[in-house]
């Protein structure tokens, strides 16, 4: 497994424990969907709802997977043993992959602004700098965009536990 993978998920665990107490719960999954869905304004209400569902789903593969005791916590070493084996992982990860970059394509032409990409990924708490170096290494068009299908290939790529040396790795200070 890549060092590098295993720091990508550490930060996403980091953002996703959005009460700070070390686990992820329920709440903190709402908590999330909802800043990113607030952050897409322009977006229909299906495409909101979406992203509202693949949160969800995101949180219910890893309760139903990882929580033996039932007591509705996630620790890290279990998110990581859960999101760095792709075979447990990789259904809520495509869902939540396209439902993102869906969400980022307000206007349903297969293009994701610059703006748009920057208001969600900011939501979800990355850091403005590495959110850009991010944008840059999709290789944006002339008019400062990507497409719907490169982010969702990114955001798959990002919790693959072989992957090293990719865009996503701009999320994670210091690895590119």
């Amino acid at each position: 497994m890549q060092k590098a993978a295993i720091d990508r998920v550490g930060l996403v665990f980091t953002l996703l424990d959005a009460d700070g107490t070390g686990f992820l719960e329920a709440d903190d999954f709402e908590l999330m969907a909802s800043r990113v869905v607030e952050a897409a304004s322009d977006s229909d209400d299906a495409t909101k709802a979406a992203m509202l569902a693949a949160f969800r789903g995101y949180w219910a593969t890893l309760s139903s997977e990882l929580d033996a005791n039932d007591d509705g916590r996630i620790s890290f070493e279990e998110y990581t043993a859960c999101v760095l084996s792709p075979e447990r992982f990789d259904a809520a990860i495509g869902d939540f992959a396209e439902a993102l970059a869906e969400l980022g394509d307000p206007d349903g032409d297969g293009l994701i602004e610059r703006h748009v990409f920057m208001a969600l990924m900011t939501a979800i708490g990355f850091e403005r700098a590495n959110i850009d170096a991010l944008f840059d290494a999709f290789g944006p068009s002339e008019t400062d965009q990507i497409t719907v299908s490169v982010w969702a290939a990114g955001i798959k790529d990002y919790y693959r536990p072989e992957k090293a040396g990719i865009p996503g790795d701009h999320l994670v200070g210091g690895l590119i």
